[in-house]
């Protein structure tokens, strides 16, 4: 019995999920033949304030990332408006 266990960060719709598991319910079907019955999905989501890359956690990369692009807009617009 395939067990197969992905762990992604919070933040996807129940429909991106669904087919998460079917694509991957199938990939594991086809790759390995074995019944459908026997194949197990689990996804688990994780706040992104409880993972952390590089010792910044992936709440604190996408404020920096929203930061970072509202500093681009407002550099944007002042050049636009000459002021």
């Amino acid at each position: 019995m395939p067990l197969v266990e992905i762990t992604l960060a919070e933040g996807r719709s129940p429909e991106q999920i669904r087919a998460l598991l079917a694509d991957v319910h199938l990939a594991v079907h086809n790759a390995i033949d074995v019944p459908e019955a026997s194949i197990r999905v689990v996804v688990r989501e994780v706040p992104p304030a409880h993972w952390s890359a590089g010792g910044q956690t992936l709440a604190e990369r996408a404020a920096a990332a929203a930061a970072a692009e509202t500093e681009i807009k407002t550099a944007a617009e002042t050049a636009n408006t000459g002021s």
